[in-house]
Formats: C-alpha cells, structure tokens, sequence
C-alpha cells in the first residue's frame, strides 16, 4: 500500500456527513446508514471526528477497544465478524473517553489532520466521514487532509426545525467555498414514530430540509423519523445491527442509501 496516501488508496468513495450544529443525529445517521450499506452487500468504514463526543462505538457496541498501528498506520476495529463494516474513532485514541476533548486550536487540527491520513482501511466501497458540528478549522484539517486522497461530496443533515437549517446553508457555503459537492440533505427527525402502532406524527413543523433544498438548488435525498425503540436499544447497548433493520426507521434510510450509492456510482 502506497503509505503516501495513507491508507485511502483503496477506498473508492468518501463521502462526509456536516451539520450546523450539534443534537441533529448526525452520528446516528452516519450509523445508520453504513449499516444500510452494508445491508446492501457493500464493504464500509466509517472515520468518526466529532471529538465532542465519539458517540458511534457505543451504537456498534464496540466500547473501548485497544488499537494497533500497522505500516500503513492505525488498524480500524470491525463491528462484524464478516469485516463488512470498520470504524476507526478518534475516541479509540483518547485516555478517558469521557473527557470531552479539551485541546484548543492548531493542536486539535494537527491532531485531526494526521488521524485521517493514518488509518489503514484497506478496501472498501464507501467511507463515512463523521465530522464535528459547524465549520470551523476541524473541519478544513478533516477536508485538506481527505482531499490530498478524494472526497466525493458531503450529506447535510438538518431537523424540520427553521433554525437547524439556517445552520446548513452555511455548511452549504463552506462546501461551495471549499469545492465540496453537496450530495443532498436529509432531515432527520421528521416525525415520531409512536412505539405502540408505529403511525407517524409530525411533532415539530415538517419540510425544512425539502424547503432548503430547494432554495440551494440541491438534492432532497428524504427524511428519517424518530424511532423511540431504536433509540432506547440504542441507548441499551443491545445489538443495533440486529434491530436495524426491522425499525421503522430502516426503509426511510435504506431508500436514501440506494439514491446515494447510485448518485455515487454516477461520478
């Protein structure tokens, strides 16, 4: 493996997930829709950045395992005995998981930069890039250190809420000015799924992500309701890969997986 190019060289689509800012479920999206991937007889991986809080092994329930370096650098963990589905989180590398990474600055960005290029992926069809919320100097280290390989575009993920998509359209800003292809939007929860008859009500006003898309000329790729059964197996720790696929919210993220793989496969 050409270690110049880290271990991005058999990697045939990178692909990162933004939001303006925290609480939208960006992680649980990343999440899901790597397991739709997978689902779909692909080979995934995903990076997770967001140092405020490394949310993405719990969900496998991975938990804190010991990483290993190799020549062409760190060896990602795989959440499946079939090795479909590696995750390398900069949480892996942190002493204590719960200290909220405290660095400051061009520290940080140093740090996030080489973690990027320093994970040995191996092959694998698409790579999910889990990113801080916002656009801040996170976010160019992740982008100049990703582009050295190729990025294919970003998703944004936003809620129906107006406020949480004034915070993305200036992710759509910081992909115009950084050259980043905005592959669409997803809203995320869309409506409550209620545990008991599974009918889905819309508690918070619906359409924001469909509107902004529309505004920013781009892709509404669809919206993902609230699952409360999801979320407390989630919360559990039970096996997320098992109860994924029977939840309200697996066809809502599977159609949006297929129209990303075929966007992807378009290039």
């Amino acid at each position: 493996d050409d270690v110049t190019d880290g271990g991005l060289a058999q990697v045939r689509h990178v692909v990162l997930v933004l939001s303006g800012k925290g609480g939208v479920g960006k992680s649980t999206i990343t999440t899901e829709l790597a397991l739709a991937f997978r689902h779909a007889g692909k080979k995934v991986g995903i990076l997770d950045v967001d140092l405020c809080g490394p949310s993405i092994p719990r969900m496998l329930s991975i938990g804190r395992p010991d990483v290993h370096q190799c020549d062409a650098g760190w060896v990602p963990v795989y959440a499946d005995a079939q090795k479909s589905l590696a995750l390398m989180s900069i949480g892996f590398l942190l002493e204590d998981p719960d200290e909220a990474v405290v660095w400051r600055g061009p520290k940080k960005s140093a740090m996030i930069g080489q973690f990027v290029s320093d994970v040995a992926w191996g092959e694998l069809d698409v790579l999910l890039v889990d990113t801080p919320p916002g656009t801040s100097d996170e976010h160019l280290a992740v982008l100049e250190n990703l582009k050295k390989h190729r990025v294919d575009g970003a998703i944004l993920v936003t809620t129906p809420q107006a406020v949480s998509t004034g915070d993305v359209r200036r992710e759509i800003t910081f992909c115009k000015k950084t050259g980043v292809r905005v592959l669409g939007i997803v809203e995320n929860m869309s409506g409550f799924v209620c545990p008991h008859c599974s009918e889905c009500s819309n508690i918070f006003s619906k359409g924001g992500g469909e509107d902004l898309a529309k505004l920013t000329g781009s892709v509404f790729l669809g919206s993902v309701p609230l699952d409360p059964l999801l979320s407390s197996s989630i919360e559990e720790g039970k096996d997320f890969m098992q109860s994924f696929p029977n939840s309200a919210t697996f066809s809502a993220i599977n159609s949006i997986s297929q129209a990303l793989l075929s966007s992807l496969q378009n290039d």
